[in-house]
């Protein structure tokens, strides 16, 4: 397909900075962000260093999204909730965890950022704005 990946690590916010300059240098065209809880915990610094290097990115949650990145596509963690309460009451009505089977989210939400994609120059096709399930205008 002719793409070329690059791996970064990051787990400090100077390691943020010389991960996106080096996206810059490589010229990146687009960046996935992993779920990863540090880069939750520094979602404006994110966006912000996404924007400056004008890189496509999407996100794993939708806080990026809300915030000003481009898109993101993930699991609706208000729907994991309920499940969690479930299973905490059901361990500690005396359940082994390891019997209980595991549980993947079956709804995922696309959240798309057309403030954001016009100011990378990009239009978002009509099919997708359709089925996103928030569109940020």
């Amino acid at each position: 397909m002719g793409v070329q990946l690059r791996f970064h690590a990051a787990s400090t916010p100077t390691e943020l900075d010389a991960a996106f300059a080096d996206l810059v240098n490589a010229q990146a065209s687009v960046l996935l962000l992993t779920d990863e809880p540090f880069f939750v915990s520094r979602v404006d610094q994110i966006v912000a260093l996404a924007a400056r290097a004008a890189i496509p990115v999407v996100y794993t949650f939708r806080e990026f999204a809300t915030a000003g990145g481009l898109m993101s596509y993930a699991p609706n963690l208000s729907d994991a909730y309920l499940p969690a309460g479930i299973y905490v009451g059901r361990i500690l009505g005396g359940e082994k965890p390891g019997d209980m089977p595991v549980v993947q989210p079956t709804r995922f939400e696309l959240v798309i950022n057309l403030k954001t994609a016009k100011a990378l120059g990009l239009t978002v096709p009509q099919t997708l704005l359709v089925a996103a399930d928030e569109v940020i205008e």
